[in-house]
């Protein structure tokens, strides 16, 4: 699965402006970065952002899709003879969790802007959420014919996992405690590893 590009414009202009854009909100945070300055680091004029993007959180809205698409689909493990499709899945998405904690743009958007992320989380799907989904369906169909996930409606089935998926994701760091080895991030990513072994399990 590609990054998804908006707006009509060529990919390698977009990583451009989504890469000074990253580069100002990891420096400053969301809402001390302008247009002026993320055109300046992208070589671009602020008439062409504004061409293309009405305002910063519309940039880092892209931003966010480019990063999270990737950090999820980097995460997926390369399809393997001897390995199920829910073994692929559960794998993929342990390590992803435990990607996303780590990436310097979601840690600092946490710390600084975490707003940007209750839209996502409160009253819609975003765009990489709508990715992941299609990439965790077509995992889930091949669990199905192959035997190692239960069956169950495949679009009901994916966005339970993301549910599971994202708490993990957004909350890990708030109930981990690295001064005690049965707390710490590593033994919660085992017990979603369980979690995620039991729940698709025929």
């Amino acid at each position: 699965m590609t990054p998804i590009r908006h707006n009509g414009s060529a990919g390698s202009d977009n990583d451009a402006v989504l890469d000074a854009v990253r580069d100002c909100v990891l420096a400053v945070g969301v809402r001390r970065t302008t247009l002026t300055d993320v055109a300046r680091r992208a070589g671009v004029s602020r008439m062409t952002l504004y061409r293309r993007w009405p305002d910063v959180r519309s940039l880092v809205g892209d931003l966010m899709t480019r990063e999270w698409i990737a950090v999820a689909t980097g995460a997926m493990p390369e399809h393997r003879a001897d390995m199920t499709a829910r073994e692929l899945l559960t794998r993929g998405l342990v390590d992803a969790v435990r990607d996303f904690v780590a990436h310097p743009l979601f840690r600092k958007i946490l710390d600084v802007d975490p707003e940007l992320l209750l839209p996502y989380v409160l009253d819609r799907l975003g765009a990489s959420q709508e990715a992941l989904l299609e990439l965790l369906a077509g995992v889930l169909r091949e669990g199905h014919a192959d035997g190692s996930v239960r069956r169950a409606p495949v679009e009901r089935q994916a966005r339970s996992v993301l549910l599971i998926v994202q708490s993990f994701t957004l909350s890990l760091r708030t109930v981990t405690d690295e001064d005690a080895p049965e707390l710490s991030a590593e033994a919660f990513l085992g017990e979603l590893r369980g979690i995620l072994e039991r729940t698709l399990t025929p």
